[in-house]
């Protein structure tokens, strides 16, 4: 096994444990986190801020932490991605307490660097070049959230129990959990990315010219203009954020309504992110073999089953449940295969310039989702929400169709 292979055998390893820990404040950000917005701010139709708020701080954070993974390598944009998240979480705590909805919201919003962080480590697995790997290096890299993500809705329970035995206030105790985790995959990432994959991969192109290439947003948009696929890619990522965000952050006041309890919600949130980050791996097999647009259209394709059986099952808990965990797949093979794409369609100096512009539009695309979709909940209930979902699936669909049908014309 060659030096390059050993090393990006290693960075595979690091980033998916750093994922595995960092995944444990996943599920109590959006879940844990509309519950509280709505009972700090005494209405229902602010239920979906703490969604907004999370994907609006992962979509500000995204871009800066980009460049300083450029400038300075991944290691310390993802250790310092995560400290910040664990100062949201600190501040979610102080916010329960205080019952301060403005705070509440500015913990949420530092909470957001954790899901840049996330999100950049996807990217991170692919710094080092494998040909033909590119789907199930993503793919690898993102299932290792599974760990976390699943079990962090669990531990709703014990959280609560631990926060009450603390004296904290309701809701805030399961963000214990995510403050631990985060201080664990911070330190993983300062410690294990040794050599750091991004400035290893700088310093065998010995490019200065390269090397010290200016990134920015102009930059990245004229990038995105002179490469159609690419192109593509950002926006089907983007709205198919939009779809999962829009639809999981009202899922567990839905439930509340139902009469079910937090732990019922928990479980069914965790269902739901086994469905995003557990197949993740095949999705990234099916990028790499049956081709990345294919496999975004199977994303859409999941996306209307999730849709139709939350939306006209809303009254029944099991058929709720069984959307929510085809949403979840339908986002992993959309945002695995759509970032496998965008990695394979873009000119290496530019790689990490788009990729941050990529995940900021993912999450402010996220962010619009989840602000609308707590007024959509109280105007059109859970069916009408789940019904106006449908309106990004089929752009993305017809988009498929133009850029499937554009690459055969080409190809001729």
């Amino acid at each position: 096994m060659s030096e390059i292979e050993q090393i990006q055998r290693r960075t595979i390893k690091v980033l998916a444990l750093g994922q595995v820990l960092g995944g444990f404040g996943l599920g109590s950000v959006l879940s844990i986190g509309s519950l509280l917005a709505k009972d700090l701010s005494g209405s229902e139709a602010w239920a979906g801020s703490a969604a907004t708020f999370s994907t609006l701080g992962s979509a500000i954070w995204a871009i800066p932490l980009a460049r300083l993974a450029y400038a300075r390598g991944r290691r310390i944009s993802l250790a310092m991605g995560a400290g910040f998240a664990i100062t949201g979480a600190i501040t979610v705590i102080n916010a329960a307490g205080l019952r301060s909805f403005p705070l509440l919201l500015l913990g949420i919003f530092l909470l957001g660097a954790g899901s840049a962080t996330s999100l950049q480590a996807r990217f991170a697995a692919t710094d080092i070049p494998s040909v033909g790997k590119t789907g199930r290096s993503i793919g690898l890299v993102v299932w290792a959230t599974t760990v976390g993500a699943v079990t962090g809705p669990n531990l709703f329970g014990p959280g609560e129990e631990l926060g009450r035995a603390l004296g904290l206030a309701p809701l805030a105790g399961p963000f214990l959990f995510t403050v631990a985790a985060q201080t664990c995959s911070t330190l993983v990432f300062w410690f294990g990315l040794r050599p750091d994959p991004l400035k290893y991969v700088q310093e065998l192109q010995k490019d200065a010219a390269k090397r010290n290439h200016k990134i920015s947003f102009k930059s990245a948009i004229a990038t995105l203009k002179q490469y159609s696929v690419a192109r593509f890619a950002v926006i089907s990522i983007a709205l198919s954020h939009m779809v999962m965000v829009s639809v999981m952050a009202m899922t567990p006041v839905h439930l509340q309504h139902m009469g079910y309890d937090i732990v019922v919600v928990g479980f069914t949130i965790s269902l739901h992110i086994a469905g995003m980050y557990a197949l993740s791996p095949v999705m990234g097999y099916l990028a790499d073999k049956l081709g990345k647009i294919q496999t975004i259209f199977i994303g859409q394709a999941l996306f209307v089953a999730a849709l139709m059986f939350a939306g006209l099952g809303h009254a029944d808990r099991l058929m709720v449940t069984i959307g929510l965990t085809l949403l979840g797949l339908g986002w992993s093979a959309s945002t695995v295969a759509g970032s496998a794409l965008l990695s394979a369609t873009l000119p290496a100096e530019e790689k990490t310039n788009v990729q941050g512009l990529s995940d900021s539009l993912m999450n402010l695309s996220g962010a619009f989702g989840g602000a609308i979709a707590g007024l959509l909940l109280a105007s059109f209930h859970f069916e009408g929400l789940n019904a106006i979902a449908l309106v990004p699936v089929s752009v993305v669909s017809v988009l498929i169709f133009a850029i499937s049908r554009k690459n055969k014309l080409a190809n001729r």
